[in-house]
């Protein structure tokens, strides 16, 4: 019985073992990546661009990356077929030939139809991180076709890819139409554009303490950023991609900051000018010695007219960087006269004579109250000055009224204005009288032990 028991247990733990799923190599292997699977429609040389685009768009870096495969076979097997054709011009003769660089445009328009696709689906691999050193070995590969093609193609043949190109709808209709809709929009953006700065300089105009220069600079910088979005968003509207420029303007920038160092510390000038407002449009300052009214001021320079009408262009740096005298940013100015008269003359009606010219003109303001002093004994003259208060506007008028007023004045009651005077005393020479000239000494002092001795603020009578 226990023989028969013990038999049993053998038998069922044999079964057991057996029947246990035994490990296999290969499922302890990893398994192996299968090839990426796409649709069809990605690789049929019939499809839509826009089509490919959006197929595109959900497939990862690897599946971009067999795609690029794929149409690298498509593309190089249809340009097998262009440079057999292109052999075959060569050998052929008279119509033969005409009829053989027909097929050869129709095969080399067909393949640049299937290197568009082609160079859609590695764009789309650049753009989601594909490998750049991978990535430039598919973009060589087609400039070097391209290259080569050219350059073996006689001068015929390339005509007819030109005209074939400009015939072509999607090539150079499509270019034409797209140049055409770029220029059209342009005008009308600079259409929009003057609207929007005429409407900027409207508003602009009620906002307070800003000067005149700053507007014009705000209302510039506004219509040039409205030309430069509206013409990128055309650009991408028609399908360019407009990334790359702003990494080519940021590159561009960087080599101009050190290509125009003048110009940017003129521009940096020119902020600060429009900022801090030393003067504005139609004032009168002197800056850095030169003296005239403003008339404009842009980001690099600053017009500047003088009285006798010439043009002074000015760089905002040398503004800047100068003393500044606004002449006429006050609403009043001093007008300060002086007037000498003779030591003879009476002193009491002068100063009479002065305060009767100033409130005769209309112009001197009666607050701030005019000064007429005496103010210096002078060689020939005692000066009398005269010191009245105008309007800005009114300056020179009141300079020059009582200029003339104030001599008439004087004329008319008998005060003189003395012109500068010198006396010369001659002293008499007895031309018979010898003269001596003086004895110069020679030798050096035996006292001294050299020339320079004594030079030390003492004599040989210290010692």
């Amino acid at each position: 019985m226990l023989r028969l028991i013990a038999l049993s247990m053998l038998l069922l733990g044999s079964v057991t073992i057996f029947a246990a799923p035994q490990p296999s190599f290969a499922q302890d292997a990893a398994p192996a990546q299968s090839a990426p699977v796409f649709s069809s429609n990605v690789t049929d040389p019939q499809v839509k661009l826009d089509d490919l685009e959006l197929l595109m768009v959900p497939m990862t870096v690897e599946e971009l990356k067999a795609l690029a495969a794929k149409w690298l076979d498509i593309v190089k097997t249809k340009t097998e077929q262009v440079v057999d054709a292109q052999i075959s011009v060569a050998k052929a003769n008279g119509d033969a030939k005409s009829t053989q660089r027909e097929n050869l445009t129709k095969l080399y328009a067909e393949r640049n139809y299937l290197f568009d696709r082609y160079t859609a689906v590695v764009n789309a691999w650049e753009r989601k991180g594909g490998d750049a050193k991978e990535i430039a070995v598919y973009r060589d590969y087609q400039n070097a076709i391209f290259l080569e093609e050219t350059r073996k193609a006689d001068i015929k043949t390339l005509i007819a890819w030109a005209m074939d190109w400009m015939k072509a709808d999607d090539r150079g209709l499509l270019f034409l139409k797209n140049a055409a809709i770029v220029v059209v929009a342009f005008l009308a953006l600079i259409f929009v554009a003057r609207i929007v700065r005429a409407i900027v300089r409207r508003w602009i105009g009620h906002v307070p303490n800003i000067s005149d220069l700053l507007q014009a600079f705000i209302v510039g910088i506004i219509y040039w950023i409205v030309l430069a979005v509206g013409l990128m968003l055309v650009l991408s509207g028609l399908g360019v991609d407009v990334t790359p420029l702003f990494a080519v303007f940021g590159g561009a920038s960087i080599i101009a900051a050190f290509a125009m160092q003048d110009s940017l510390s003129n521009l940096a000038s020119g902020l600060m000018i429009m900022i801090y407002r030393p003067f504005d449009v139609g004032d009168y300052a002197d800056i850095g010695g030169v003296a005239g009214t403003v008339k404009s001021t842009n980001i690099f320079a600053t017009t500047v007219t003088t009285p006798d009408n010439q043009v002074i262009v000015i760089p905002n740096k040398n503004v800047w960087g100068n003393v500044i005298t606004n002449v006429t940013a006050s609403e009043t100015r001093r007008v300060d006269l002086v007037f000498g008269i003779g030591y003879d003359d009476s002193i009491p009606e002068a100063l009479k004579v002065l305060e009767q010219a100033v409130e005769a003109h209309p112009l001197v303001l009666k607050d701030p109250a005019p000064t007429i002093r005496v103010n210096e004994l002078a060689d020939s003259s005692v000066n009398l000055i005269c010191r009245p208060w105008v309007k800005t506007s009114d300056y020179w008028t009141v300079y020059w009224d009582l200029t003339r007023y104030v001599k008439e004045l004087f004329d008319s009651v008998g005060i003189s204005i003395p012109f500068p005077q010198q006396d010369v005393h001659f002293i008499p020479v007895d031309p018979n009288k010898p003269v001596t000239p003086p004895v110069l000494e020679k030798t050096p002092s035996v006292d001294r032990e050299s020339i320079s001795s004594g030079d030390q603020g003492h004599t040989g009578d210290d010692k």
